[in-house]
């Protein structure tokens, strides 16, 4: 198969992957607070299965990204992991009791691992100039998924039989249903999936470069044969020499300008690797506390909007369904936009608009979804406003911290780098359905501490903006002098 075709493929699966994760997150989590009920579950059981699907994430992502940075493969890496997305969700939709379901969500949550070693994929496969828009266009699949879930979830909801010893109802079809298609990506993932380097990507560009190369030295030898300079009798054809390499590396614009040399790449990539001198910088300390406190933020109000829309709008799970799909709309419509504005300004100006939003946000959230005030339409107003603000301000961080981070720490090790990243992200989720489950009676004090953190962490990228910017690197012949 022809090598582009391949490539393709390869991050149409990619995609793929993260929109299914989003469509299972879209159709468990406005049915999950029902569910527990049903099996006579105390409120505190929905923050807590709701972390336990990001707790063994956390402990498995660095894992997972170390494997893929020392094999420099995904495809077995995302095959194995899918393993647990099926057992999780069988078992979710097995739900015998409220500790089986805590189970699941557990070990479905060990399958998302994977998302470490793909972002390193995508990482070492892309050039820094187009890494914004890269991972913008992954991010949106899964906020797609978010939007489809809830239009299957209107199905699933209808759902009301026996297979075998096990009831299909509303509560336990989206398990059955996302088995299923964990399942079918399986076999995506082996006929559609294939693992190449930039030494792959290289090669190939020098391939094109030759036959174009070819194709103008025949033109050059019937219009110009006379002209034969000194250092053809030598054997170097400079010129020639000079134009393949500024051609070669204009072919692989697509794939990263500072790619290892073929020596580093059969090296082992944590030769020389200090995590402390990796990750205990002020930069990475700044991107690691954004994907921390916004994560925190965004699970905490999403583990608090089911319990208050039931408490002060009745809303059932066909209500919920809609809600998530209307924010997914406006999520796709936000990661749309910010793969424009990428291209045109510096990611840290990104992150600054998206935590802007997000402060103010929380201020409207603490004011008027704390203590809601008026009458049912007053209210309803006052919680879509919030909520569409909380929702606009998510894709200009979530893109701008993921591209900053990668181009920030070391491109061979970038798989347990964004493994440690998303584990830093998934203690966040772990801690933000735990804080908000417990606090749905107190809100104020719930959306003050989430206020404050975004106070804080304001503060340190004001104080840090200068540093939150790609380490400039000098192109050489030899390459040495760019290295420490």
């Amino acid at each position: 198969m022809d090598y582009r075709r391949k490539r393709r493929l390869t991050f149409f699966t990619i995609g793929l992957i993260f929109l299914l994760s989003g469509i299972e997150y879209a159709v468990i989590l406005p049915t999950i607070w029902r569910y527990l009920q049903t099996l006579s579950a105390a409120p505190y059981f929905l923050g807590l299965s709701l972390s336990a699907f990001s707790f063994s994430g956390l402990l498995v992502g660095p894992l997972f990204g170390l494997w893929s940075d020392r094999t420099l493969g995904t495809k077995k890496i995302i095959l194995f992991a899918n393993v647990f997305e099926i057992v999780g969700n069988f078992l979710y939709f097995m739900g015998y009791s409220k500790w089986l379901l805590l189970g699941s969500r557990l070990v479905a949550g060990i399958g998302t691992g994977a998302g470490s070693s793909i972002f390193g994929f995508l990482t070492r496969n892309t050039a820094p100039e187009d890494r914004s828009t890269v991972f913008a266009a992954v991010m949106a699949c899964r906020q797609a998924g978010l939007l489809i879930g809830p239009a299957f979830n209107i199905f699933l909801r209808l759902c009301d039989f026996q297979v075998g010893p096990f009831t299909v109802n509303k509560y336990t079809s989206p398990g059955l249903f996302m088995c299923l298609l964990w399942i079918l990506l399986q076999f995506v993932v082996l006929f559609m999936y294939w693992d190449f380097t930039p030494e792959d990507d290289r090669r190939q560009g020098n391939g094109e470069v030759r036959d174009e190369l070819e194709e103008e030295e025949e033109e050059d030898n019937e219009e110009a044969k006379p002209l034969v300079g000194p250092n053809e009798l030598t054997g170097s054809y400079g010129t020639v020499t000079s134009v393949q390499s500024r051609a070669s590396s204009v072919a692989n614009g697509e794939v990263s300008r500072s790619s290892p040399p073929p020596e580093d790449v059969s090296s082992s990539p944590f030769k020389n690797f200090s995590g402390s001198r990796e990750f205990l910088r002020e930069e990475v300390v700044v991107l690691l506390a954004a994907q921390f406190i916004t994560l925190f933020n965004q699970t905490a109000l999403e583990t608090m909007v089911t319990p208050l829309t039931q408490q002060f709008f009745n809303f059932g799970e066909l209500e919920n369904s809609i809600m998530y799909c209307i924010c997914g709309v406006e999520v796709i419509a936000g990661f749309v936009f910010v793969r424009w504005l990428s291209g045109r300004v510096a990611e840290r100006v990104v992150l600054a608009v998206g935590l802007i939003l997000c402060n103010i946000s929380c201020v409207w959230c603490l004011i008027f979804l704390a203590n809601p005030q008026g009458g049912f339409a007053w209210q309803l107003a006052e919680f879509i406003i919030g909520v569409f603000l909380q929702v606009l301000g998510l894709p200009f961080v979530a893109v701008a911290q993921v591209s900053l981070f990668s181009k920030i720490t070391s491109q061979k090790t970038q798989g347990f780098s964004q493994g440690i990243r998303r584990s830093v992200g998934g203690l966040a989720t772990i801690l933000g359905p735990l804080w908000a489950g417990g606090l749905t009676s107190d809100l104020h004090v719930m959306m003050g501490v989430m206020m404050g953190l975004l106070v804080l962490l304001t503060i340190m990228m004001v104080v840090s903006y200068e540093r939150l910017v790609e380490p400039v690197t000098v192109d050489s012949p030899t390459g040495a002098e760019s290295e420490d």
